[in-house]
């Protein structure tokens, strides 16, 4: 039976190995996001607002920008939390009961996956996080609000398409910024 509990025990440990990599891979893939739109947003507005291409209307491109890259944002930021929220409370607990069952010592177990709680219990956490919210809503919904803002100014008369699309913009990048708010993870501890 103990030779069996082992095999369970290092199927949970190359399970608990798998998801580090994803969230690794995922955090990598989530932080280029930010770089990302930093170039399209700095190549859209050399493109519109260079001295021989004067394009307003291609500033209606940067918020779709800013919704796509959102969004794929993030979609990995929920990932990546969600991996951890997995290992901190079911792959804990179920490697818990596989050792308390091995007769293990339970805080050995608990020192293993220290690191998944401790990082999210520094007293600076929440305002680190809220400073990360901030950041996101200004990358990805104020960047393509202040385009379509930009826009407007630009070009006061313009076509009815142009303008309903405008505002579909605007409804979608309000849609984006409640969106990262309720996924900010402001939690602290486990």
């Amino acid at each position: 039976m103990v030779d069996e509990q082992r095999q369970v025990l290092d199927i949970y440990l190359q399970e608990y190995g798998k998801l580090k990599d994803e969230q690794a891979q995922r955090i990598g893939f989530r932080d280029n996001m930010l770089y990302v739109t930093l170039v399209v947003f700095g190549t859209v507005l050399a493109l519109t607002m260079g001295e021989k291409a004067h394009n307003p209307y291609a500033l209606l491109v940067l918020p779709w920008a800013s919704l796509i890259l959102g969004w794929t944002y993030l979609v990995n930021d929920q990932k990546i939390t969600a991996i951890g929220r997995y290992i901190r409370y079911t792959l804990v607990a179920k490697i818990s009961t596989l050792a308390c069952r091995t007769g293990s010592d339970i805080g050995e177990i608990e020192s293993i996956f220290g690191w998944e709680i401790d990082h999210r219990s520094d007293k600076r956490r929440t305002r680190r996080k809220i400073e990360q919210l901030i950041i996101d809503e200004i990358a990805f919904v104020m960047s393509g609000g202040a385009a379509l803002v930009a826009f407007w100014i630009l070009v006061p008369q313009m076509h009815w398409t142009a303008q309903v699309l405008g505002w579909i913009e605007l409804a979608l990048l309000v849609i984006l910024a409640v969106e990262i708010f309720l996924y900010a993870d402001l939690a602290k501890g486990r």
